[in-house]
């Protein structure tokens, strides 16, 4: 097995995991999927903001625990570079966050998941934009599939409603925090030589910082109350599996199998995601959401998989 910078997390914590790629990211995807559930169950329970503020100090304070030797031993070499880690926890992880809890009081998990399942898409097109990166017409036809699956979602199966912009606010805010994870996707290309996990632990306290002055917002706005017992328990869970443990446990995956191959597992979020939302919230599953999940699945199996073949 190859070591990597989470061998230790999982030799101490989940040993039966450990060196099992395939299982590691179906773990993972299960929990990306659940966390469009959690911000759903939140609703009432904590207010939007809050969560994203709590949920980064849990992760760093886990960050602390588990790889305090890695961030003391390099934590020097992100000085020069402190202005892109500021830029990538701000927008990738707050600004993410922000809108994904705040779409959760206006729309379903199962729309969140499906618009969340378009990122790979999203960064395949950003990377045409930003890096001239050649794409062939079947990852067009990709790109025209997925994108045609976030419009049947945000126009809930009535098409005419496009015409008129009659957006539900929660899907359109999913769609910007889909566009922001996008956008760190792509800034990871240029992130600095240092080990996964410190950089991970560098944007999430970014993220934490930056998530303060929007508590303080929500205050001054009357929006925010305490915690109830039930959203404690949930920040806890977000803090802890969404944002640490599944991080980890894709980083691991990826150093036994590579990126290329990790990757492909991420169809698996809008999968799971809608699937939770019905088993565990009694949400319906309309046609119109199997018909823009097969549209955002199909439209990422023709961009990342014929398309790149075809190239």
């Amino acid at each position: 097995m190859r070591s990597g910078p989470s061998a230790g997390f999982f030799g101490s914590f989940l040993p039966w995991l450990q060196g099992q790629a395939y299982p590691l990211l179906v773990f993972t995807t299960l929990i990306w999927g659940a966390n469009a559930v959690a911000a759903r169950l939140a609703v009432g329970e904590v207010s939007p903001m809050m969560l994203t503020f709590s949920r980064w100090i849990v992760c760093c304070i886990a960050l602390g625990l588990s790889s305090r030797r890695q961030i003391t031993a390099h934590w020097r070499s992100l000085l020069p570079s402190w202005r892109f880690i500021t830029l990538m926890g701000t927008l990738g992880f707050t600004g993410f966050n922000a809108l994904f809890y705040a779409a959760a009081h206006h729309t379903t998990a199962i729309n969140i998941a499906i618009i969340q399942g378009t990122i790979p898409v999203l960064v395949l097109v950003g990377s045409l934009f930003f890096f001239r990166t050649r794409i062939t017409w079947l990852q067009l036809v990709g790109v025209v599939l997925t994108i045609a699956g976030i419009a049947v979602v945000a126009s809930r199966g009535q098409l005419a409603l496009l015409a008129d912009l009659a957006f539900n606010i929660g899907d359109v805010w999913m769609i910007i925090a889909s566009l922001l994870y996008a956008g760190y996707a792509l800034g990871l290309r240029r992130r600095p030589q240092v080990p996964t996990i410190v950089f991970f632990a560098a944007t999430a306290a970014v993220a934490c910082l930056v998530s303060m002055p929007l508590v303080v917002a929500e205050i001054a706005m009357g929006d925010f109350f305490l915690p109830t017992p039930k959203g404690v328990a949930l920040i806890l869970f977000v803090g802890l599996l969404p944002s640490f443990i599944s991080q980890i446990s894709f980083i691991h995956a990826v150093g036994l199998i590579g990126p290329a191959r990790a990757g492909v597992f991420l169809n698996l979020v809008p999968i799971f995601g809608p699937l939770l939302a019905v088993l565990v919230l009694g949400e319906p599953l309309s046609v119109y959401h199997a018909v823009a999940l097969a549209l955002v699945l199909g439209g990422i199996y023709i961009a990342e998989n014929l398309g790149t073949r075809k190239r």
